[in-house]
């Protein structure tokens, strides 16, 4: 049966280049000549020594292998794809404030700083006005508003000689390496041991472990950049604190943020 019938004298259901697509006949097409592969012959001759073995003989030009594995193992296939870096939209920069749409702290507005390696979004509350710490988020599950706070070069402080004292001013901060996609990883624990045995070690409850006093120095360096940024705009701290929702009759692709 044919791909394009037609649908009157003269008139087919598809186009040329519908029928031409489907039909798939520009897998074949050759766009460049290639260089025909130069062939390796299968032997070589090598000469031997010894009156009686000939002078020569005929040496395979690979050698197969001594041994062979007992059971056939699949070789996992290699992928051809490169991972390419995200790319950042570009509503959002240094400053912008975000709406969380997803997670924990959904319906928050954060402050972004920058973006790290992985594509993800480096965002903090500020933990002192909201409660969002810093953290990652994925730009997909966030809104870009239109308002931003001026953090003038800062994006997250570098201290010189690891002294706050030696740099009172925090417009002049760097970005610092330090926080990246590792600073947000997880401990890993050895063993295989279960869940409930790790929760009641020795009969007891295994306590919780304290926050890290290096990330809450962190945290509050940053907080106070941002604050002092924020606080310089009339409404913006209220702004930040504030939730975001939608009522009865708002649709928010019919909104500006």
């Amino acid at each position: 049966m044919a791909r394009s019938k037609q649908l009157a004298p003269g008139i087919g259901r598809f186009s040329r280049s519908q029928a031409f697509s489907r039909r798939g006949l520009y897998k074949g097409l050759k766009k460049s000549d290639k260089p025909a592969p130069v062939e390796t012959p299968a032997f070589k001759e090598v000469t031997v020594g010894g009156e009686k073995n000939g002078g020569t003989r005929l040496v395979p030009t690979s050698k197969a292998p001594r041994f062979y594995p007992a059971e056939d193992v699949r070789q996992p296939k290699q992928s051809r794809k490169s991972p390419k870096p995200t790319k950042l939209r570009p509503t959002i920069t240094p400053g912008t404030v975000l709406i969380l749409l997803a997670g924990r702290f959904r319906g928050k507005r954060v402050v972004f700083l920058k973006q790290l390696e992985s594509g993800l979004l480096l965002v903090t509350g500020p933990y002192k006005i909201n409660g969002v710490p810093l953290r990652r988020v994925n730009q997909a599950y966030v809104i870009a508003t239109s308002t931003k706070v001026d953090l003038g070069d800062f994006t997250v402080c570098t201290w010189r000689n690891n002294n706050p004292e030696s740099l009172p001013n925090f417009d002049m901060c760097q970005v610092d390496d330090k926080i990246n996609d590792l600073y947000f990883a997880k401990p890993s624990t050895k063993g295989s041991t279960s869940a409930e045995a790790e929760f009641f070690e020795d009969g007891k409850p295994k306590p919780k472990e304290a926050f890290p006093e290096a990330k809450s120095a962190d945290q509050k360096e940053v907080d106070k950049v941002v604050i002092a940024a924020a606080q310089k705009q009339e409404n913006l701290t209220k702004y930040l604190k504030a939730t975001f929702g939608l009522s009865k009759g708002q649709f928010p692709h019919q909104m500006v943020f």
